[in-house]
């Protein structure tokens, strides 16, 4: 499976399959998006996943909901400026308590 990392100290990888983005997020999505084959799974803290966000980049959300109180924490929507609206399309439960909610971006 190829992956592109984004990344503000790396200029090259040592990984199989694994290419560092050249380009800033929004063009490097874009193009990727544009390209044949699946889904585009992303990972990242949540600074990452923000700036995905407020680029209107996700076209459906996978959130892991685990059933232990943190207290404390970055939020993926901490940063947004407006609220955004969101259609629950599936939710999962699984036996060790973690729900599966998927939503898609009204």
């Amino acid at each position: 499976m190829p992956k592109i990392v984004f990344s503000k100290t790396l200029s090259k990888s040592n990984w199989d399959n694994t290419e560092i983005a050249e380009s800033d997020l929004v063009t490097e999505i874009n193009n990727l998006k544009k390209q044949d084959g699946k889904d585009i799974v992303m990972y990242g803290g949540a600074e990452f996943v923000t700036s995905v966000i407020k680029a209107g980049l996700i076209d459906e959300y996978h959130l892991f909901v685990n059933p232990a109180a943190a207290g404390k924490g970055m939020s993926i929507f901490g940063g947004l400026e407006k609220p955004g609206q969101l259609n629950l399309v599936k939710a999962t439960p699984l036996k060790n308590g973690i729900v599966i909610l998927c939503y898609k971006p009204v």
